[in-house]
């Protein structure tokens, strides 16, 4: 217990002592000089998304104000292509120091008799009412809407997103966190048209600043012909038509620029990411893997130090010309090693199992070291890419070496089906899923240039690796094991009904998802509710718990079958382990009935087709550490006992 204690402190004190600014404070000032020439912050307008959808739009797919074409946007990122992103520079112009009040960004007019107006208002009114999100970002931050905290009364609950708009039911309900005005039992939208940002900066010593937070403050207000200063008109927009059959949207804005030297530019995302209760939360889930840990670790220090100890000594002091007196575990030594059904299948689940485990590996180390960037939540997903690519050399080493093991012939079969038979699966229910939101106009739909790197570097890197990997695997010699097999396979008795197969292999996954069942929230909370995650090293920690948990119980269900003589274990530690797989996609089910309010087919099978893609991830790593930790468990035991 005291090995364990400190081993976590170390590991919470290393990971949250580093952090690594990923990008260079930029510095403005009121007019461009020899040391100063930034003189105007802009404003990127980003995706729209919501809660009630998987379908995240762009932004100039709504008849909104119109984009500035004439300064090239940033590019996107492979994570951010595919969590829809897509970066424009808007109109709004925040000159420095410089307070606006009520400035027009420009005007839509609508008219009831044209089609193609119709057409554009139906579209706003049909996001408003799913409570489609806009995310802005300023100074590569992102923009934050703060609303009061009724529940606590202290610290503002600060989100990067604010709705397009209000949806207000018969009922007077409404979906988002904006305060309409009591409407009568009527059924109404309401457009938020003007925005108000508030600027904080820092004063440097040599006369210019930096930001330290964008707030904005979205309202609603409705204007009339000849109504110079719509934000004095305290009505909101109702996007309904006068008695003349037309519509006029006005678009505003507001700055007002606040020193603010309290806060350092290296934790100016402080407000953004404590806004929440993640910590707290995190901590207990932590706490709660813990007890799991050292259950599962009493288990089976109790097993090795008195069980297994007795039964290695006992064993040893038996005559081996007697067969009669051999018992237990044992009694299956000539069997143990016997190559299973499906060898090849088995071996490539492996080898992709372990290119999985070392690109979470590494893409958690250096998370958690600092290198990612909180609000770039794209660039986590394009270093996995990068980094499972470049593990395809383990991938064909694993499977090589467990297949020649196995006395495998085919290994060309064996090197083809570990470069191509995951890969192919996953990019298949991906290009699948790609086609359901190009259909739907979205803007994660991935553009057929994206698609073709996508399969060039699988092509012209993993699958060369996977072949290197193979090569030095096949050339080294087959692994030996400490006992021979016999010649005709040992009959296995009648099993309990927790020792059997399919109760067996479930049994294998409770545990394992029980110690991260809590992260798995925030997970699935940040790719599918739109929240910025940030805490790596809870997520490495709580890695390093899974990989633990799934290892000590596999050698625990392993000892108990090979116990009950049955000898088949090569499939069911794989199986057993990675059955946390299984359990992962029934918490997706959960999440998406309690915690997401998704319409429409196209959504559900977005959500669903990307939770099956992450579970066989997930399958494959849960599987690789179980039946590695069985794999060297079962060696030692029986390279210890003396045998025929």
């Amino acid at each position: 217990m005291r090995l364990h204690l400190v081993s976590f402190t170390f590991l919470y004190s290393s990971c949250l002592a580093f952090y690594l600014p990923a990008i260079a404070p930029v510095n403005y000032c009121p007019a461009v000089t020899d040391t100063c020439k930034n003189t105007l912050l802009s404003v990127l307008v980003n995706r729209l998304d919501s809660t009630e959808s998987a379908i995240p739009y762009d932004y100039t797919k709504f008849d909104f104000c119109d984009i500035d074409s004439s300064i090239s946007p940033p590019s996107e990122n492979l994570g951010q292509v595919l969590f829809g992103d897509r970066y424009h520079v808007s109109k709004y112009q925040l000159k420095w120091k410089k307070d606006e009040s009520c400035r027009k960004l420009c005007e839509k007019t609508y008219d009831k008799n044209n089609q193609e107006d119709m057409e554009k208002l139906d579209a706003i009114k049909k996001i408003i009412a799913q409570d489609y999100q806009q995310h802005w970002v300023v100074d590569n931050m992102p923009v934050a809407w703060c609303t009061q905290n009724t529940a606590t009364d202290q610290k503002d609950i600060c989100t990067t997103s604010f709705p397009v708009g209000c949806y207000i039911d018969k009922n007077g309900h409404t979906l988002s966190r904006c305060d309409p005005p009591n409407v009568g039992g009527k059924e109404y939208y309401y457009l938020l048209n003007h925005v108000e940002f508030r600027v904080e900066y820092k004063n440097m010593k040599d006369g210019t600043g930096r930001v330290v937070a964008v707030k904005i403050k979205p309202t609603s207000h409705a204007s009339s012909p000849g109504d110079d200063d719509s934000c004095a008109n305290t009505q909101a927009l109702s996007l309904e038509f006068d008695d003349h059959g037309k519509l006029t949207v006005p678009y505003t804005y507001s700055v007002q620029w606040v020193e603010n030297d309290s806060v350092e530019w290296a934790s100016r995302w402080d407000y953004l990411l404590n806004s929440s209760n993640q910590v707290n939360v995190q901590w207990y889930s932590i706490l709660n893997s813990i007890v799991i840990v050292l259950f599962l670790s009493g288990m089976v220090a109790m097993i090795l130090l008195r069980t297994l100890h007795r039964d290695i000594a006992r064993y040893n002091q038996l005559d081996p010309e007697d067969p009669q007196e051999e018992f237990g575990w044992k009694l299956v030594h000539g069997d143990v090693f016997r190559p299973p059904r499906k060898g090849m299948m088995l071996s490539v689940l492996i080898g992709s199992g372990a290119q999985v485990f070392m690109m979470v590996s590494v893409t958690l180390v250096v998370s958690c070291l600092g290198f990612l960037y909180p609000g770039n939540r794209g660039f986590l997903l394009s270093m996995g890419v990068v980094m499972y690519v470049c593990f395809g050399s383990p991938a064909g080493y694993f499977a090589a070496r467990i297949y020649k093991s196995f006395g495998g012939e085919k290994w060309k079969s064996n090197v083809m089906l570990t470069a191509h038979f995951v890969p192919a699966i996953v990019f298949s229910v991906f290009f699948i899923l790609n086609l359901v939101l190009w259909g739907e106009g979205s803007s994660s739909a991935v553009p057929f240039s994206t698609l073709c790197g996508v399969l060039a570097l699988w092509v012209c890197v993993s699958v060369p690796l996977t072949f290197v990997g193979a090569f030095f695997g096949f050339r080294k010699t087959a692994i030996t094991y400490p006992t021979q097999t016999n010649q005709i396979p040992r009959h296995i008795p009648p099993q309990s009904f927790y020792t059997q197969r399919v109760p067996g292999i479930l049994m294998g996954g409770v545990l394992p998802v029980g110690s991260v069942f809590i992260q798995l929230y925030f997970i699935f909370n940040s790719i599918w509710a739109h929240q910025i995650y940030y805490m790596f090293w809870f997520l490495f920690i709580v890695f390093l718990i899974l990989v633990i948990t799934c290892a000590e119980t596999t050698i625990l269900l392993c000892y108990f079958h090979l116990c009950s003589e049955d000898y088949h274990w090569w499939w069911r530690a794989y199986l057993s382990s990675g059955s946390t797989a299984l359990y992962f996609f029934l918490y997706s089910i959960y999440f998406y009935a309690e915690r997401l309010q998704m319409e429409g087919a196209a959504s559900l099978f977005i959500y669903f087709g990307y939770t099956f893609i992450m579970a066989i991830y997930f399958f494959l790593l849960t599987g690789f550490v179980g039946f590695m930790a069985c794999f060297f468990f079962i060696n030692k035991i029986y390279s210890v006992v003396k045998t025929d």
